[in-house]
């Protein structure tokens, strides 16, 4: 199982961008500052997330994880949406960890051997005095657990439900995502990306990278002529 755990938490991975400082809060700056607290090895033991695609809560695990790691805690992020096909045995023994960051519970609702799994990883995380992140679509009654008993662990501690991003904020998210990424990316143009491509946040940050790539091969900075050319919009 150890070397099991060392796939886990070696093959995964987290990604690199995905830290606090690289998250717009928008009104999520009390969730934030709770996960930070909790992944340092203080505040909430027991975390539920909960919030529609592209609204940043496979974003917020990671970055506790790595949070985590700064703090010299011991974590592991487990998107579930990879791992569902998998045994539920992955779960075993991570106890022995500060942190365990849980994306994507919904798709194991209705599947009683991860569902029971998942109530006794809760049981012996909370024996050995460990901590749970968990993040979902939606608030745990409402995403179909058929075990009761899960859906009460799930409820142990605090729920955090994501805000989503006005127009302006998800503005300010691009320019500040470009910004980091040594990319000039004036209002004017970010106004332009926001307008034309699809306002899911995962998709604009995509046009961004792509914007990023094709601009480093031309030599070009980023205007509006450009941007169509390359996003075809």
């Amino acid at each position: 199982m150890e070397k099991l755990l060392t796939q886990l938490t070696l093959g995964l991975g987290l990604k690199d961008e995905a830290t606090f400082d690289n998250f717009y809060p928008g009104n999520n700056i009390e969730i934030v500052t709770g996960l930070k607290k909790s992944a340092s090895g203080a505040g909430e033991r027991f975390i539920y997330l909960c919030g529609q695609r592209g609204q940043g809560c496979s974003h917020l695990l990671q970055a506790s994880c790595h949070h985590a790691d700064q703090c010299q805690q011991r974590s592991v992020y487990l998107p579930l949406g990879q791992l569902v096909s998998l045994s539920p045995a992955v779960l075993e023994d991570l106890e022995s960890l500060s942190l365990i960051s849980i994306d994507d519970i919904h798709v194991v609702a209705g599947n009683p051997k991860w569902e029971e799994a998942l109530f006794h990883l809760y049981n012996r995380v909370y024996d050995a005095g460990g901590r749970i992140m968990i993040a979902a679509h939606d608030l745990p009654k409402a995403i179909n657990m058929q075990l009761p008993d899960l859906v009460s662990r799930l409820s142990w501690g605090i729920i955090y439900q994501l805000h989503p991003l006005t127009d302006n904020e998800k503005l300010a998210a691009l320019i500040m995502r470009a910004h980091r990424r040594g990319i000039s990316l004036s209002e004017e143009v970010g106004k332009y990306i926001l307008t034309h491509c699809p306002r899911h946040m995962g998709t604009l940050f995509a046009a961004l990278d792509a914007l990023d790539k094709a601009s480093l091969i031309a030599k070009r900075r980023l205007t509006i002529p450009f941007v169509k050319e390359v996003l075809e919009v």
